[in-house]
């Protein structure tokens, strides 16, 4: 009934003008699709077998049915905007028949997943039903929908935002996290406070001087099976914290040329589970472990150059609105994060160069190999523009972009006969992965520019890629070059031309990989890819990821038709990633905005 309601509330606008005369109702049709927006997505995919891979098999047994070669994730969405200050939305999701693979197999059917009525004026936005929300970086608290790799966290509940001035702003918020299209039994309630300084304290030399403070309230009862906790009932159970309590503070300050941007969390006591080598994963019993993160970023900008570094420390800061989302192994797909922690290394645009990906290492373990409780490390970016008519510049100018990153295990020590840890805090522990890269951007003449690229990486791939806590002490280490061309012909016609290489001293060894696009014209392009494993000791598996297909734009509507096979992996964007196995197919995609 509820839903049903929702959908009235929305269609309701356009079943009032029944009765007017036909000017009438030409002017209120005009009026609604004037206030009316929208979007809608489908990505479909049908899987086929593959001579080289074998008989496609979906890793889910449940969905392993007849009609399991054809996938479809499909969204609509509709935002309606009236009485000036009023917005009523909506967003209906399709799985049908299947989704498509790796994706949070709850995903089943046709539902309505998202709903919202918004107030706004220049001092208030209220908002009941789902929202999205971010207190700072993210650290304590984010809320947020990423289509490629099946997440929304979105809170249902409701939201206020008040700005009594120009320089303050406040937001209380309350809700449960959408867990496929059922939420969570935990509450997600918080404060957070704006103010800016600058302008409070009159500071002038200052280009921006703001503080910020936040609460995040996570509750939730011990009300769950018995045995997904204590099947031998050992302990009680009625001495978890129900209430973790969590706080965040921040400084921005920007003094034009120079900029400090710095947060520190503290997330509440709550259980940890041991990561036991053999069995499964139990509750440290009458054990519960405190969080904490910091988060500094500097940087300094001129023109024609300019240097940004990042420094950030996890410990125990994996936060999720339901308990047994935090067991390992238990929720692979990221449902009910209430705070985010990407992986901040570059993100790379290079298929060799996203192979060997890094996961950031916010969660606590204890026992198994000792444990770990963290990450610390940190990236640098460097841009400097050479001048046009130097040497190097020639005349039409030259980039070059560097990236350093490098992150390791907190170090920390554990006492696996009482459960505990100390960790220290500013200690690099185990490496987990190092990698320096180099960009240069050439534009030759006014329709021929190039790229090279060059990438040296190591990586501990068992402990920041696989998520297995098996330590493993002889990294992976891989150099990637990668050389691109593109020319342009006039009228939005162009032909861009890319070649690559990855070597790596074990695992897959070598790779070499290209790709040709043709933009026809501003509406039609076409492509051919390849990836080649030719290096792989076993010969058998020294396989083509071959990919070509095409897309048609027009306006904010566009579809791509590809064909190819998919290399198996991990899939990120933003820093947060999805594994996809192996799979071939052919893939229709299309989205439009109104």
């Amino acid at each position: 009934m509820k839903k049903i309601a929702i959908l009235f509330l929305l269609i309701l606008p356009i079943l009032s003008f029944a009765q007017e005369t036909v000017e009438e109702k030409e002017s209120i049709i005009k009026q609604i699709s004037n206030n009316l927006a929208g979007s809608f997505e489908s990505n479909a995919q049908w899987y086929v077998n593959d001579n080289v891979l074998g008989n496609f098999d979906d890793p889910i047994p449940e969905f392993d049915l007849a009609n399991k070669h054809l996938r479809a994730n499909s969204y609509l969405r509709l935002d309606y905007s009236f009485l000036d200050n009023f917005t009523i939305g909506v967003q209906v999701e399709s799985y049908e028949p299947l989704p498509l693979l790796s994706y949070f197999p709850e995903y089943k059917g046709t539902e309505l997943s998202n709903y919202y009525i918004n107030f706004r004026n220049k001092k208030l936005d209220i908002t009941a039903g789902h929202f999205y929300e971010q207190f700072g970086s993210g650290l304590l608290l984010r809320t947020f929908e990423e289509r490629q790799l099946g997440l929304n966290n979105a809170l249902r509940g409701g939201r206020i935002k008040y700005m009594p001035t120009n320089y303050l702003n406040l937001t209380a918020l309350y809700g449960k996290h959408r867990i496929g299209f059922e939420h969570s039994k935990g509450d997600v309630f918080g404060l957070d406070l704006n103010i800016d300084l600058k302008e409070v304290l009159g500071i002038e030399r200052l280009s921006r001087f703001n503080f910020g403070a936040s609460y995040v309230g996570k509750s939730e009862d011990f009300i769950a099976p018995v045995d997904e906790f204590d099947p031998d009932n050992t302990f009680d159970t009625q001495d978890f914290p129900e209430l973790i309590n969590s706080y965040a503070f921040r400084f921005n300050v920007d003094f034009g040329e120079f900029f400090v941007n710095s947060e520190y969390s503290l997330k509440g006591e709550d259980i940890s589970f041991s990561s036991a080598s053999l069995g499964q994963p139990e509750i440290i019993e009458g054990k519960y472990f405190d969080g904490s993160a910091m988060l500094l970023t500097t940087g300094y900008t001129v023109k024609g150059f300019g240097v940004s570094s990042t420094f950030r420390r996890l410990e125990n800061m994996s936060f999720f609105s339901d308990r047994d989302l935090v067991k390992p192994g238990n929720n692979a797909f990221g449902m009910g994060s209430v705070n985010f922690t990407p992986a901040l290394t570059k993100q790379q645009d290079y298929s060799l160069s996203n192979i060997y990906l890094y996961q950031a290492q916010s969660p606590l373990f204890i026992q198994n190999y000792g444990g770990q409780a963290g990450e610390i490390g940190g990236q640098i970016d460097i841009y400097y523009s050479f001048k046009k008519g130097s040497k190097i510049g020639g005349k039409y100018g030259t980039k070059l972009t560097a990236n350093m990153s490098y992150w390791s295990l907190l170090d920390a020590t554990f006492d696996q006969d009482n459960s505990t840890y100390t960790s220290e805090l500013f200690k690099f522990g185990e490496k987990l992965y190092k990698d320096i890269n180099f960009e240069v951007k050439k534009k030759w003449s006014k329709d021929w520019s190039s790229v090279l690229f060059y990438q040296n990486l190591k990586i501990n791939k068992n402990l920041a890629i696989e998520g297995s806590y098996i330590p493993d002490d002889e990294a992976i280490t891989s150099n990637i070059i990668v050389a691109e061309t593109t020319r342009k012909f006039g009228n939005g016609k162009s032909i861009r031309l890319e070649a690559q290489h990855l070597s790596a001293n074990k695992d897959l060894k070598n790779w070499a990989g290209a790709t040709l696009e043709y933009v026809v014209n501003r509406n039609v392009a076409f492509y051919v890819a390849d990836i080649y494993n030719y290096g792989n000791d076993i010969e058998e598996d020294q396989n083509h990821y071959y990919n070509f297909g095409g897309s048609y734009t027009k306006g904010a509507t566009r579809v791509a038709l590809n064909y190819g096979r998919q290399r198996g992996g991990l899939f990120c964007v933003g820093g947060v990633c999805r594994f996809v196995p192996e799979n071939t197919g052919l893939s229709l995609n299309i989205s439009t905005a109104f």
